[in-house]
């Protein structure tokens, strides 16, 4: 093992994995056979695994002179590879394939909130099935708490406490790969999904409050009825 957090350990000759907990494993110096080999052996320790497989390549190039460095052509050029470097690329390829499944899931939810509020700006009614609008909530909450807790975008990895000349280097990863805009845009969106949720949740709550009170008023007045009519019997 070479890490713990995140669990990086060597695989076969020349690879190294590196596993995340939000669902990410990032393999270096392995064989497309070796690979699969290795994510099928990973399938009975998953919870909730995801419908699909998204996946990130970087090519890395090591280079006797020159700083480390991001090339036009994505390619990460390096003096020389050690476990930090590993690490930080592996961080930064993670995150970006979470961004990218939940940057795809959004506009999915937003597609099903459209109709609510199509639906209440021409009829002024809102939908009925409160079960989906709180599903709706459920899926924000699940997708912002991965954004700002497992992946935690906005800080640093623990490795450039240790090795705080990297801190340049990862920077430039973040810039290459717009880490921070592209979770910034995607906690605004989040936040567009949470609110409007909330709302139609909120509306049919009131809608549902205001027939029971009818219902209670009906229910009084009908014992007036019965009473009177008894009194009036006598």
């Amino acid at each position: 093992m070479l890490s713990a957090l995140p669990l990086t350990f060597r695989a076969g000759e020349s690879g190294i994995v590196v596993l995340f907990r939000f669902g990410v494993a990032v393999l270096s110096g392995m064989s497309p056979m070796q690979e699969e080999e290795l994510i099928q052996s990973l399938e009975g320790r998953i919870i909730a695994p995801y419908g699909s497989r998204d996946q990130e390549t970087a090519q890395i190039q090591l280079s006797s002179g020159g700083d480390d460095q991001i090339l036009p052509t994505g390619t990460i050029t390096l003096r020389r590879l050690t476990t930090e470097h590993v690490l930080l690329i592996a961080n930064v390829l993670a995150t970006t394939v979470i961004l990218a499944h939940d940057e795809r899931s959004v506009p999915a939810v937003f597609d099903k909130i459209e109709p609510c509020a199509r639906r209440l700006a021409e009829i002024g009614r809102t939908p009925t099935g409160r079960r989906e609008i709180i599903r709706l909530i459920g899926n924000a909450l699940l997708v912002q708490r991965r954004i700002s807790g497992l992946v935690a975008v906005e800080e640093k990895p623990d490795i450039l406490w240790e090795r705080p000349t990297l801190e340049r280097f990862y920077a430039r990863l973040e810039d290459e790969y717009e880490l921070k805009e592209r979770a910034d845009i995607l906690t605004r969106k989040l936040a567009v999904v949470s609110d409007s949720a909330k709302v139609l949740s909120d509306l049919i709550d009131t809608q549902r409050s205001l027939r029971l009170e009818m219902i209670i008023v009906a229910l009084i007045e009908l014992d007036i009825v019965i009473a009177v009519l008894e009194f009036l019997s006598h």
